[in-house]
């Protein structure tokens, strides 16, 4: 399915993509695991993120920080049912897309993205911010290529994410 027409089918305005300034992001082709998600899922990232994201995890475990994945990789229809069950809970689509990209559009669609919490943390809340996983990613999150991707107030109109962390280096 195109992504116009996926886009039509769940709602997405026609003008998201010029109306957000959100860049599409291209699926990833090569992925490699980097073991369990907090629900025990098998998540994936491209090498060079996978191999940043472990040494970054072992660089926080030393400094007595223990960081964990709630979500890498999805593909663009993972996102597009991520989408498809908030609207059979009831939501609007503009607050979703509040939330989550429209799919062509999320950085978890390149391999690159990883969503973290840490233990005693609700995952996915602003709370987040305030625990010492997040005060060292701040600090630290850098030196492995991590940056905070959707921070207060940010121009795409997305809501501040203090959870979700994208890798800039190379792929390989």
């Amino acid at each position: 399915m195109l992504l116009a027409e996926l886009h039509r089918s769940l709602g997405v305005p026609g003008d998201y993509a010029e109306r957000r300034g959100l860049p599409p992001q291209v699926e990833a082709g090569v992925l490699v695991g980097i073991g369990r998600d907090i629900l025990g899922r098998p998540q994936r990232l491209v090498p060079g993120a996978a191999r940043a994201w472990r040494r970054m995890r072992r660089a926080a475990r030393q400094d007595a920080i223990e960081l964990e994945v709630v979500s890498a990789f999805r593909s663009v229809d993972y996102q597009a049912e991520v989408i498809r069950r908030k609207l059979a809970a009831g939501r609007s689509i503009d607050d979703i897309l509040c939330a989550n990209a429209a799919p062509g559009f999320s950085e978890h669609h390149t391999g690159r993205a990883l969503d973290l919490t840490t233990p005693g943390c609700s995952p996915l809340e602003e709370s987040f911010e305030r625990t010492p996983a997040f005060a060292w990613l701040q600090s630290n999150a850098g030196r492995f290529k991590f940056r905070l991707s959707y921070p207060r107030d940010n121009p795409w109109g997305l809501v501040y994410e203090p959870w979700h962390w994208s890798w800039s280096g190379s792929a390989r």
